[in-house]
């Protein structure tokens, strides 16, 4: 473990986690993960990143070895919808992790894209998640792009950090709107005493969803969903912010969760991007899984 001791200068950075950014010379993100996981301490007490020291304030940077872990290839079936020379885009099922993490070493996407690509996959994000562009919650569904190589992952990578990359999801949510359509800006963190969660917070990182119904339910309402920002669950937790939490959302729902639904009813429709390597612009759907369409007619037939 590598021990870093320096006194808080705001003229290095007023936020504590810019502040063991610049002084550790790593990403801010990898500077708040060290901070939420209580590896920082400040006058000898654990903070968040989003304290703002005063000048000679004495910070300790605790940064734990790498853990390198074997991970396995796993003859999984992948259901591809596209597949070149580049790069995949694959419809993942609800239950499956993207990549390996904690408690997660087997069955992910990652295990099942070693399989079939072998080497050939992107190494820009590390062992743990080669090609992994982007990524969705273990229960949602749907659609991902994969980078087969680097140049193609600098490629979309560079898309979704502009704003250009077409995301488009379905959701079936709680009660119903009083609007046809609208837009969520409210930017989003970690929740400041739930930790594994994230919310709505003052000074958190721009988040803006946009929706709009496309039919009103038994209780529900069926909206399409489309992301100018990726924030880690931003649409449950926007959704959740309106009044209207997804159907079937043990974390940012009810209580009483809609256990047949297996997680929340969220689907990642359409992915839009332009191709790194041919310029053109290419877009995929994929249609609405089992579970989703089960829920969306008991719905429709007032039976929920």
């Amino acid at each position: 473990m590598e021990i870093i001791e320096e006194k808080f200068s705001e003229e290095i950075g007023k936020r504590l986690d810019v502040f063991v950014s610049t002084v550790a010379d790593i990403s801010r993100s990898r500077a708040a993960q060290l901070i939420d996981e209580g590896n920082i301490t400040v006058n000898g007490k654990i903070t968040s990143k989003n304290a703002k020291p005063k000048n000679g304030d004495s910070v300790i940077i605790n940064i734990p070895e790498p853990q390198i872990y074997d991970v396995k290839a796993e003859n999984i079936p992948l259901d591809i919808v596209y597949e070149d020379e580049d790069l995949l885009v694959v419809n993942k099922p609800k239950g499956m992790v993207v990549h390996p993490a904690a408690g997660n070493y087997e069955g992910t996407l990652v295990n099942a894209l070693m399989h079939h690509c072998g080497d050939s996959l992107s190494g820009i994000n590390g062992v743990m998640r080669p090609g992994i562009v982007h990524r969705i919650d273990k229960n949602t569904s749907g659609l991902l792009m994969v980078a087969k190589n680097d140049f193609a992952h600098t490629g979309l990578a560079d898309q979704i950090k502009e704003h250009s990359f077409t995301r488009e999801y379905a959701a079936i949510v709680y009660g119903k709107f009083k609007n046809s359509s609208g837009t969520v800006n409210a930017p989003i963190d970690r929740h400041p005493q739930k930790r594994k969660q994230m919310a709505v917070v003052e000074g958190g990182r721009e988040a803006v969803t946009h929706y709009e119904v496309l039919e009103e339910l038994n209780g529900f309402t069926y909206l399409k969903l489309s992301l100018e920002t990726g924030r880690t669950h931003q649409i449950r937790v926007h959704m959740a912010y309106l009044g209207h939490p997804v159907a079937g959302d043990d974390v940012y729902g009810p209580k009483k969760v809609i256990t047949e639904l297996g997680g929340q009813c969220l689907h990642a429709k359409k992915v839009g991007f332009i191709h790194p390597k041919t310029n053109k612009y290419m877009e995929f759907d994929s249609p609405l899984p089992d579970y989703f369409e089960k829920f969306l007619r008991r719905n429709r037939n007032g039976q929920v």
